[in-house]
């Protein structure tokens, strides 16, 4: 072509090769401002494209030939991994068009771009769904394997076994070494019909014992006192339910216990004593007993030892008056009205006290006592053998110088000031061992073998205290008539409940 020859749209060709793509940018969009009646050129040149189908048509042009080309990519792409169940290739890029072609380089189009993005997205997607699945899948069936494996194992053998767990402590042990030799007794009194003329034995009341001894066809229980008290008959009854009359030995009112005596065919298990002076305030203590009758025979109640060598005053002869002290062991372990006269025993199963009496007022709890085997043991013998304690007696009956008006202690007992204790003579016994050192009515004893007497309990402790003997000498000071005098009392042996 000539250097000045023009194209068929009126411009040099020279001119064009000449200037820079922007400037026939803006020469092109001022002739298209000033000569709006021009013929728009063809932007792009006729090519074939692409149908649904894969057929090839014309008259499209390459904007259209390239998307025909791309989703006739994607359509096929399905079917096959549809049918391989494989994730698609890649589809190819179309060429990129030169700058030249639109006045610059663009990006395909939008819609174009968007499938591809939701193709992989689609993929991605299905493979999380199929793995989850395959997964949980696989989870269940080996929860269904195990379920099934036992329900099996079950429905094989047809029963269900219990389990079985053997629980032994150092108390069961305990209390298995002692139960059987703890027994209730039954005291039953004499009661007559309303007219007179008929009488019957009734159960009265119930306790417990410890059969303790076993020989020569018997064996002997040691319960309390006052179980026994007014009983026309005994009853044993054993933890096996098996019965057997009982009889009274001895009893001692002032330490509040008896012996019985009974036949030994029921007999299964003899308590074993232990040593109550070697205890321990803290140390477990278990109570046997039948706590309200024979329903609840053999109950078991679990404490300590609260305290040691403690003294309670007791009325012994029920005449409302606090006459003696009981040397006990206090326990917290629960003791009930029928426990009486039954265990308390360690952790060696050994029987260390006779279960005697609890305080019961409404704002007290766990406090029970128990007569110390240490103190049991010699009476016991005695009662077994004599039928009786013996014990060093003065013979005189006595009264506590507090429950004495003030006015009569000046006036007839004429005690100096400041001497408001002791314990006064009521009576001399004739022939005693005090009218023959010469006590007499009204003196006020107030010091015994070099111990103060500040009633007439401590001199009954004093008198009966384990180092006093029957035929020993003992000092003994008082007050007669204002004047402080002492005495020298041989011991005798008690024949009657006087001191």
């Amino acid at each position: 072509m000539l250097e000045n020859e023009k194209n068929e749209f009126g411009k040099t060709v020279s001119d064009d090769a000449n200037q820079s793509p922007e400037t026939t940018k803006e020469q092109k969009t001022e002739e298209t401002l000033h000569s709006p009646h021009r013929q728009e050129p063809v932007s792009e040149p006729i090519s074939e494209g692409v149908t649904a189908e894969g057929q090839v048509f014309a008259g499209a042009t390459r904007e259209q030939a390239e998307a025909s080309m791309t989703n006739a990519f994607f359509e096929e792409a399905s079917d096959t991994s549809e049918k391989n169940n494989t994730v698609p290739p890649v589809p190819p890029v179309p060429p990129t068009r030169s700058s030249g072609d639109d006045g610059g380089g663009s990006e395909p189009p939008k819609k174009n771009g968007g499938k591809h993005f939701l193709g992989y997205f689609l993929t991605g997607l299905i493979g999380v769904l199929v793995g989850g699945l395959i997964i949980f899948f696989a989870v269940s069936g080996l929860g269904d394997s195990s379920n099934d494996s036992s329900s099996g194992s079950s429905s094989n053998t047809g029963k269900v076994e219990k389990v079985s767990y053997e629980n032994t402590t150092n108390i069961t042990k305990a209390v298995e070494k002692v139960q059987d030799a703890v027994v209730s007794v039954l005291n039953y009194q004499a009661t007559s019909s309303l007219d007179g003329s008929t009488t019957s034995e009734e159960e009265a009341s119930s306790g417990s014992g410890v059969v303790y001894k076993k020989s020569n066809g018997k064996a002997y229980v040691v319960t309390n006192n006052h179980v026994v008290e007014g009983a026309n008959k005994l009853e044993v009854t054993f933890s096996s339910g098996k019965k057997s009359s009982a009889k009274l030995i001895g009893t001692d009112e002032w330490n509040d216990l008896a012996v019985l005596e009974i036949s030994d065919e029921n007999v299964s298990t003899i308590a074993e004593f232990g040593n109550s002076d070697s205890l321990k305030v803290g140390e477990t203590a278990i109570a046997i007993g039948s706590p309200l009758g024979t329903e609840f025979s053999g109950s078991v109640t679990e404490g300590i030892i609260s305290g040691l060598n403690r003294a309670v005053p007791v009325d012994t002869n029920g005449d409302g008056q606090e006459d003696w002290e009981a040397e006990v062991i206090q326990t917290d372990a629960a003791i009930n009205p029928g426990n009486s006269g039954g265990a308390l025993i360690n952790l060696e199963g050994q029987v260390i006290g006779i279960n005697s009496m609890k305080i019961s007022t409404e704002n007290v709890e766990g406090i029970g006592f128990a007569i110390p085997i240490n103190t049991v043991e010699p009476i016991i013998e005695q009662l077994e053998t004599k039928g009786e304690v013996t014990r060093p007696s003065l013979g005189v009956t006595l009264r506590d110088v507090d429950t004495i008006p003030e006015q009569q202690q000046q006036n007839i007992l004429k005690l100096p000031e400041g001497v408001d204790y002791g314990a006064m003579v009521q009576q001399v016994v004739s022939g005693s061992a005090a009218d023959k050192a010469g006590l007499k009515q009204y003196d006020v004893i107030v010091e015994m073998n070099g111990k103060k007497v500040t009633n007439s309990m401590t001199l009954r402790q004093i008198l009966y205290s384990n180092d006093v003997e029957i035929g020993q000498k003992m000092n003994v000071k008082y007050y007669r008539d204002g004047n402080k005098e002492s005495t020298n009392v041989t011991l005798e042996s008690a024949t009657s409940s006087k001191q």
